[in-house]
């Protein structure tokens, strides 16, 4: 990939002033700070206190879903003509979406109460008073006029507010306004630009302006450097970002002691961030990961001084349910903070329903809601790429004597790539029910199941397609007991059916639904699993519908003989 020289600027935000009246607090903070010196920078590149501002994004807790249109706070009047990436929030980009640059038409809000100080130059903005403001029963009310939401409904507990801090520099001569996210972003396709002209705004102070003392929205509780610049990966996935909720507790964090869950018989990616000095082809980096008494050495692994780079290694896993420890060594120049990989590997055959009679009766059943199981559908991963930068040197030794020598250095350029899996299911009337009509059929009575999946990416060799998917059913709540599907053919367009059923007379691929299983519609949810990647595992939740009306009873009835 070509180094791009395009006019364009990284990423600050903060706010500044104090509050002048006291407000009412309806609202719960889920922000700390840190950040250091700012340094000096030439006026092509410079950013001057104050010129901060915060993204809102109203956020539904439930599902994380971005429910209004980002609103940008700032106390500062920024030139409408400037450059920017429109109202992204953090959210989206984590989600796949990319860098949109626009000239002009920047829409901005100042408020009748000044933000206090977000984005410090020396790393002491006044964490207690962004809390106090964003909280605040004036700031909720103002965000509820702009965005439109309802009052009550925004502080009534379903939804919750991200804030991303923003600031407005000058990059190469020209004038940006970004987050903390599109800094990083913009700064992995300029090759690493942004962060060698701007690093203690564009790298330190500005993600490190707000980032989560609790996890919450799916965003990870930072526990690294308060004070040192950090790299584009980490600020991606867990810097730049505040919350506030309007209910007493966070969500509960997923407490686990592993740090991958994988599947037996499975082929599985693990991957760890390295970083630390610079890693070129003169000193180079390599990792070793020690798995089931073998070693996987990754080499080439390479990265710009004060950047990283994932290293990951492709390995199947055993056939049997067990823990296990993966050691990983960094050798040269970098390191990592996982040395220790804890893993768990389970068996998700081993539960499936058992046998429905035609006897069985649950006079107490309710319909559950079909859960939320966890989705990723995009993976983004990039690759630095070094190539030396010729530098030619005229060495003396007297007159018309001596010799040339190329004092050139490592350049790197940042290849970027993706994943993305989609899916679909179907379920259908099985074949041998005789009363079974289109979307419609009788409870006691058999179904059918196709899943068909796509993985698209422009790494192949990078990934693994869908290996595994799994179906819960209403009569167990989504819960209890499941089917773990067989995949009747693999790669990038894999299809799975329900296996055969050792209950079914003629061996069919079923699922026997119970006989009192009440009218209406019953639901099938399908969890697609285990296509890795280095950025994670991609999966998708799936659901499917027919509507039952009466039982197969009523496809019987008990007549006299003919004399």
């Amino acid at each position: 990939m070509k180094r791009i020289l395009t006019f364009f600027i990284a990423i600050l935000m903060i706010l500044s002033l104090t509050i002048p009246i006291s407000v009412f607090a309806v609202g719960d903070g889920n922000i700390d700070s840190g950040g250091g010196g700012m340094g000096s920078g030439a006026s092509d590149n410079k950013w001057s206190s104050g010129y901060d501002g915060v993204r809102i994004t109203v956020v539904r807790a439930s599902d994380h879903s971005v429910v209004t249109i980002p609103i940008d706070f700032t106390n500062k009047q920024p030139p409408s003509t400037m450059f920017h990436f429109g109202k992204v929030s953090k959210i989206h980009y984590n989600s796949g979406r990319n860098l949109s640059p626009i000239q002009g038409s920047y829409s901005y809000y100042n408020s009748a109460q000044a933000m206090p100080r977000i984005v410090s130059t020396d790393g002491k903005n006044n964490i207690d008073a962004i809390k106090k403001y964003f909280c605040s029963e004036y700031t909720i009310k103002r965000i509820s006029e702009i965005t439109g939401m309802d009052y009550d409904i925004l502080i009534g507990g379903d939804y919750k507010l991200l804030l991303e801090p923003m600031a407005y520099y000058t990059f190469q001569g020209v004038m940006v306004a970004t987050t903390a996210t599109e800094a990083a972003m913009y700064d992995e396709q300029v090759n690493g630009l942004l962060r060698s002209k701007m690093v203690s705004l564009s790298h330190k102070n500005l993600p490190l302006a707000m980032f989560l003392e609790v996890g919450d929205l799916g965003y990870p509780a930072w526990r690294g450097s308060t004070s040192t610049p950090a790299s584009n990966a980490d600020i991606k996935s867990s810097l730049g970002l505040g919350i506030v909720r309007f209910t007493e507790k966070p969500e509960p964090p997923v407490v686990s002691t592993y740090d991958y869950e994988y599947r037996v018989n499975t082929e599985v990616i693990t991957s760890v961030m390295v970083s630390g000095g610079q890693s070129d082809p003169d000193n180079p980096t390599y990792v070793s990961f020690e798995i089931e008494g073998r070693t996987y050495n990754v080499g080439n692994v390479y990265y710009p001084r004060g950047d990283s780079q994932l290293a990951w290694v492709k390995w199947t896993t055993p056939d049997t349910e067990q823990d296990m420890i993966i050691n990983v060594s960094v050798h040269g120049s970098g390191s990592t903070t996982k040395s220790i990989i804890n893993v768990r590997i389970v068996d998700l055959d081993k539960n499936p329903p058992p046998n429905p009679v035609a006897d069985d009766r649950n006079d107490k059943f309710s319909h559950a809601p079909v859960p939320n199981r966890e989705q990723k559908t995009i993976a983004n991963w990039s690759i630095w790429s070094p190539w030396w930068q010729e530098y030619w040197v005229w060495h003396s030794m007297g007159e018309d004597s001596g010799y040339w020598c190329d004092h050139g250095w490592w350049e790197f350029d940042l290849d970027q790539y993706s994943a993305r899996l989609s899916a679909d299911m179907r379920i259908t009337n099985d074949s041998k029910n005789p009363t079974g009509s289109g979307s419609t059929f009788k409870s006691g009575y058999g179904i059918n199941q196709l899943v068909t999946c796509n993985v698209s990416s422009n790494q192949s060799s990078a990934i693994t397609y869908p290996q595994n998917a799994v179906s819960y059913f209403p009569e167990f709540r989504y819960e209890t007991y499941w089917r773990l599907l067989e995949r009747v053919s693999n790669g990038s367009n894999a299809r799975f059916e329900l296996k055969k059923n050792n209950y079914s007379t003629y061996k069919n691929r079923t699922h026997f639904t119970p006989i009192w299983m009440p009218d209406g519609a019953y639901t099938v949810n399908t969890w697609v699993i285990d296509a890795w990647t280095p950025d994670g595992m991609l999966s998708i939740n799936l659901t499917d519908s027919l509507t039952i009306r009466g039982n197969l009873w009523q496809d019987w009835h008990i007549a006299p003989l003919k004399p």
